[in-house]
C-alpha cells in the first residue's frame, strides 16, 4: 500500500495502493449536458421496453436448469455463479460486523462481503472504531502487524485535510462524510477448505455531502480479492488486491442536490450479506 497514493486507503498488508474514490470528477460542478431532444428520449423509453420484454421472455423460458448451463462441448461456462442460494445470513456480530460464516465456498464468500463493507467504511476514519474492525476482520496475527500502518494511513493530517475532514476524522458542521461499498457480486477463484480467495466487485461511494462540499459524493468501482483463512471457527482476512473495474457505461443523468445524498445516506442503511 503506498502511502504518497492519496486514494481510497483500504485495510491489507501493503500489497496494493491506498485509493480514494471519486476524487477525479465533481457531479455536483462539473457542467451537465442540455435536455435531451423528445426523439432521444423516445428512443430510449422504446429500448428499456424491449430490454424489458426479452428480458421477461428470457426468464419465462423453460426447459433447463439455469445453474447447469453448459452445451454437449463444455465450451460454455456456468451460468448464474453468483445467483442467491437461500441460505440465511449469519446471526452473530462482533463489534456490528457479521461473522460466524459456514466453513464452505458460500461462507468465504459472505464472509469477503460483509467484510469489504465494514473496511470501506466511514468507521475507519475513527481510531476506536477501526480498531474494532481490523481486529473482527482480520487474523489475529496480522491484525497487530497492521494496526500501527493502519493508524499511520487514516490518521495522516494531510490526508485527511485532503478529503476533508478533521483531525478525529470528523466532517465539518453542516457536512455528512460518506464512505460506502455497495457489492454486486463475488466469485471464489480458490478454495482448500481452511483457506479461500474470494473476488468482491462493488461500486462505491465516496466524498463529503452537505452545503459547501468541495470533495461532493462520487461512485467508483472496483474489485478487491480477499486472501482468507479459517482461524478458530470463522473465517478472517490474511491480505488482499485491489483493481480498478469493471466500470460500466455511466448514464446521462442528473447528479442529485447535496441536500438529498444527505438524506439519501441517511435514511438507507446497508444490508448483511449471504450467499
Amino acid at each position: 500500500m503506498s502511502l504518497g497514493d492519496e486514494r481510497e486507503p483500504y485495510g491489507g498488508t501493503g500489497q496494493t495502493r491506498t485509493r480514494l474514490p471519486g476524487t477525479d470528477t465533481d457531479p455536483y460542478g462539473t457542467p451537465r449536458r442540455g435536455p435531451r431532444s423528445s426523439s432521444r428520449s423516445l428512443v430510449t423509453v422504446v429500448g428499456v421496453v424491449v430490454l424489458l420484454i426479452a428480458a421477461i421472455a428470457f426468464a419465462n423460458r423453460g426447459g433447463g436448469d439455469s445453474s447447469s448451463s453448459t452445451d454437449g462441448s463444455g465450451s460454455k461456462p456456468e451460468t448464474s455463479a453468483t445467483a442467491p442460494s437461500g441460505k440465511r445470513p449469519v446471526g452473530a456480530k462482533t463489534d456490528g460486523i457479521p461473522t460466524g460464516y459456514a466453513q464452505d465456498k458460500q461462507g468465504a464468500q459472505s464472509a469477503a462481503t460483509n467484510y469489504g463493507i465494514a473496511l470501506g467504511s466511514a468507521d475507519m476514519y475513527n481510531t476506536e472504531k477501526r480498531h474494532a474492525i481490523v481486529n473482527t476482520v482480520y487474523a489475529p496475527d496480522v491484525a497487530a502487524a497492521q494496526l500501527p500502518r493502519f493508524d499511520q494511513v487514516y490518521s495522516r493530517q494531510s490526508f485527511l485535510e485532503k478529503i476533508g475532514l478533521d483531525k478525529d476524522g470528523a466532517a465539518p458542521r453542516g457536512q455528512t462524510f460518506v464512505s460506502r461499498v455497495i457489492p454486486v457480486g463475488t466469485k471464489v477463484t480458490s478454495f482448500s477448505g481452511s483457506t479461500a480467495t474470494v473476488a468482491l466487485w462493488y461500486t462505491s461511494l465516496f466524498g463529503l455531502s452537505g452545503e459547501g462540499s468541495t470533495n461532493p459524493v462520487t461512485e467508483s468501482w472496483y474489485t478487491t480479492t480477499y486472501q482468507l483463512k479459517w482461524v478458530d471457527g470463522d473465517w478472517k482476512v490474511t491480505d488482499f488486491t485491489q483493481e480498478d473495474g469493471p466500470v460500466p457505461v455511466g448514464r446521462d443523468q442528473r447528479a442529485s442536490t447535496a441536500e438529498d445524498m444527505t438524506k439519501a445516506v441517511e435514511e438507507y442503511g446497508g444490508y448483511t450479506y449471504a450467499r
